[in-house]
């Protein structure tokens, strides 16, 4: 019997590990801005929130408690500016990289069907769609792409290497073109709150929309704007067919979200006071990595949001992890997000205030 593993791509991080020993071995340390993993402390009334639900013997709900599920339409409503938005339209997931690598599964897709994602993209894409045995396949514009077969079309806005915006014009010819052709639209908007030179909008606005929530769904987490990737708390809002159907699939998968981290969700989501606060660390660092890195030779392109800065020296990707491993500095090599990012390197944000400042310092 064939190993389920055999189907996927060598899991990219493990090549970067002989780099990470070069700038572990800096005499000041590693500045470590590869993975993109939160450093920062978790809010204290989310903390207190997490301790408060601690004794919770029971199985939590699959659909997460109503108070959960109004602190998403609440959310969903006030942030992204979506009208009429019930319980039907929400539903917590276990962390969006669990919902990304399974979904194609979950959806029912298999040999024959196609699932599509930016030819610069978060490689659980791919993964998703091997996982499931259907065909993955890759755009620069997805109204480009052939429909025939089309099930499911990845969305990623602000995306995750580039940082790349999309306009809510192009949001809504997509949508149009996609319901047009019967094509399901996942948007994955997990860094919309991390607009810099941008104001990223979701395609659940209606203005994108029309209105009409049929055919979409957008992907939020709060790893990122609160600092919970420890948490695995991330949650789907858009057509309630869909995410019924999803329901269904998860309650007998028992792919529930914990009960204290349920808790600490609904206070997060009250709360916009440690998004602001979170917000203004990661501009700060921005700043001072990108004028350092535009010092040291780099060119930057897009980057307007997201947490990360796409860079290049115009040489293979693999050169510039070295030359900046040999200065103690860890980054991500652009080809891990696709062929196209083969002469860039993605540089997060998420290293402390420290660490950011040992880089400017070793980049100057």
């Amino acid at each position: 019997m064939s190993a389920v593993s055999d189907r996927l791509p060598v899991f990219p991080w493990d090549k970067l590990e002989p780099y990470k020993a070069t700038a572990a071995a800096h005499p000041g340390g590693i500045v470590d801005l590869s993975v993109g993993t939160p450093v920062d402390p978790v809010p204290e009334l989310i903390q207190k929130a997490l301790v408060a639900a601690a004794d919770s013997p029971g199985y939590p709900t699959v659909w997460g408690t109503p108070e959960l599920r109004d602190a998403l339409t609440g959310w969903v409503e006030r942030r992204l500016g979506a009208r009429d938005v019930t319980h039907r339209h929400v539903l917590p997931v276990v962390g969006s990289k669990e919902l990304v690598a399974w979904l194609p599964t979950q959806l029912g897709l298999g040999p024959g069907d196609k699932v599509a994602h930016p030819r610069l993209a978060y490689p659980t894409y791919e993964v998703g769609a091997r996982l499931a045995r259907a065909e993955h396949v890759v755009y620069d514009d997805p109204t480009e792409l052939d429909p025939a077969g089309l099930k499911l079309l990845w969305l990623n806005s602000p995306s995750n290497p580039t940082g790349r915006v999309l306009s809510a014009a192009e949001l809504t010819r997509i949508v149009a073109w996609a319901r047009e052709h019967g094509v399901l639209v996942f948007s994955d908007e997990c860094y919309i709150e991390l607009g810099w030179e941008a104001d990223p909008v979701s395609v659940l606005h209606p203005d994108v929309c029309g209105g009409s929530y049929e055919g979409i769904v957008s992907v939020h987490s709060l790893s990122k704007r609160s600092n919970l990737a420890g948490y695995r708390a991330a949650f789907l809002a858009g057509d309630p067919a869909v995410l019924g159907e999803l329901l269904a699939i998860r309650k007998h998968g028992g792919m529930m979200t914990s009960a204290p981290t349920q808790a600490a969700v609904v206070a997060a989501l009250a709360d916009d006071t440690h998004v602001r606060e979170q917000r203004e660390r990661y501009a700060a660092r921005r700043t001072a990595l990108r004028d350092a890195l535009l010092d040291h030779g780099f060119r930057i392109e897009h980057s307007e949001a997201s947490l990360y800065l796409w860079a290049t020296r115009d040489e293979s990707c693999w050169s510039t992890v070295a030359h900046l491993a040999e200065l103690g500095i860890l980054v991500a090599p652009g080809d891990f997000y696709g062929e196209a990012g083969e002469r860039f390197v993605r540089v997060a944000l998420t290293a402390s205030d420290e660490r950011v400042a040992a880089a400017v310092e070793r980049l100057r």
